[in-house]
């Protein structure tokens, strides 16, 4: 489902894009104004959505979601105008970005206790598989038969391998759905955090959770933006762009090989201990790509986005579970999920925003990497608070 999801990720989506400004005559304020409104939408919808993963069996939802990625690609070859590329984007990110994803990771962290890390590293492989496979496909078939057949053929691509996949893979559903709900029946779930299952309403009243969430909306908003404008950041510094895109591959090998790392040491020292350490890889990320003149430190760079993101996908997925328990996690992950898709909306908006006033590339790289190391303070201090029973309670 990780790798499914991939339709409505930017890194996907974003290889559309040139074909589809080409076509409809729309300016890169324009296309980007779109790309924000429809996820911004995807967002507020998923407020509502997201949560019925803890309602509805496991197969039907994900079957379902299934479904509605094979609608939302379909739908984009029948594109017209603006407003009905609006929706399509929203299709597409709600449909890939939010449910498909979420069903990936919310599965992994529920079934799965002791072996949790490792189950949630499995997982996340899915996306870096993708990045380093499916832009190239994309780029390949859009220039033969056009964006709009490409999409099409997607849509068909889903629909003949997504259901059979999901039918196959949850066909022993109900005996470990069944297990599951004996550990909650029996209190022996969340081995690690010793702490009863918190519903939505009581994590809003966690003080943990909002020293949390600038360490937790760091890796969509700053890894979306950079992907988004990377071949701004070669203009400006008069490297070829293919250097930058053709380096992707050195990226998602990187996130790849520390997913799989990421879940033995999660399942070793917990997430709580292993997210701490995530956030500085990312803050050397944007020093050497904002103060590198050689284009050879775009390898560095890749290298140090990819260790990042391979670490803080797993051990940020498996904090949940940890810190509040799994039998609200849909309802829960889903509030984060929301604020980790605001932010990567308008994560490459600032930073276009910031180039339009005259910020050099170096200065906003340094203004990132300021952020992260505060975002880490405040994660540091998070981890390290006792949640009081009146927390839990109310």
């Amino acid at each position: 489902m990780v790798f499914y999801s991939s339709i409505g990720q930017t890194f996907f989506v974003g290889v559309f894009g040139p074909a589809i400004q080409e076509e409809f005559s729309l300016t890169h304020t324009a296309w980007g104004s779109i790309y924000m409104i429809g996820t911004l939408a995807s967002a507020i919808v998923f407020v509502w959505s997201g949560p019925l993963i803890d309602r509805y069996s496991l197969p039907v939802f994900t079957l379902s979601v299934c479904a509605f990625m094979v609608f939302a690609c379909a739908y984009m070859p029948f594109v017209s105008g603006p407003v009905m590329l609006v929706l399509g984007i929203f299709l597409l990110r709600h449909a890939g970005q939010g449910l498909a994803r979420h069903v990936g990771t919310i599965s992994m962290g529920r079934y799965f206790d002791r072996g949790r890390g490792r189950a949630l590293a499995i997982a996340a492989l899915g996306q870096p598989v993708a990045e380093a496979m499916l832009p190239f496909l994309a780029v390949t078939a859009i220039s033969s038969v056009g964006w709009r057949w490409t999409y099409g053929g997607v849509a068909v691509i889903l629909a003949l391998f997504s259901f059979p996949t999901v039918v196959w893979l949850l066909r022993g559903y109900k005996l470990f759905h069944e297990k599951y709900l004996q550990n909650l029946r029996s209190g022996t779930d969340n081995i690690r955090s010793n702490v009863v299952s918190w519903t939505r309403k009581m994590v809003l009243r966690d003080s943990r959770f909002y020293l949390l969430l600038p360490a937790i909306v760091a890796t969509p908003m700053v890894a979306t933006a950079f992907f988004f404008h990377h071949l701004n950041i070669a203009e400006y510094k008069q490297w070829d762009a293919s250097w930058i895109t053709g380096n992707y591959l050195l990226y998602a090998g990187t996130s790849i090989f520390t997913n799989v790392i990421a879940g033995s040491f999660i399942d070793r020292f917990s997430a709580r201990k292993v997210f701490q350490y995530t956030m500085p890889p990312l803050a050397l990320a944007a020093l050497t790509i904002g103060l590198a003149g050689n284009h050879l430190w775009v390898l560095l760079y890749m290298f140090l986005l990819g260790l990042h993101v391979g670490f803080s996908q797993t051990s940020g997925s498996a904090l949940m579970p940890e810190l509040y328990g799994v039998e609200h996690l849909g309802s829960v992950k889903s509030m984060v999920s929301v604020l980790a898709v605001v932010s990567s909306a308008v994560g490459p908006v600032i930073i276009g925003m910031l180039i339009d006033r005259g910020l050099s590339i170096q200065t906003i790289c340094i203004l990132i990497a300021s952020y992260i190391v505060f975002a880490n303070i405040l994660l540091v201090v998070a981890l390290r608070l006792v949640p009081s029973s009146t927390e839990q309670q109310n």
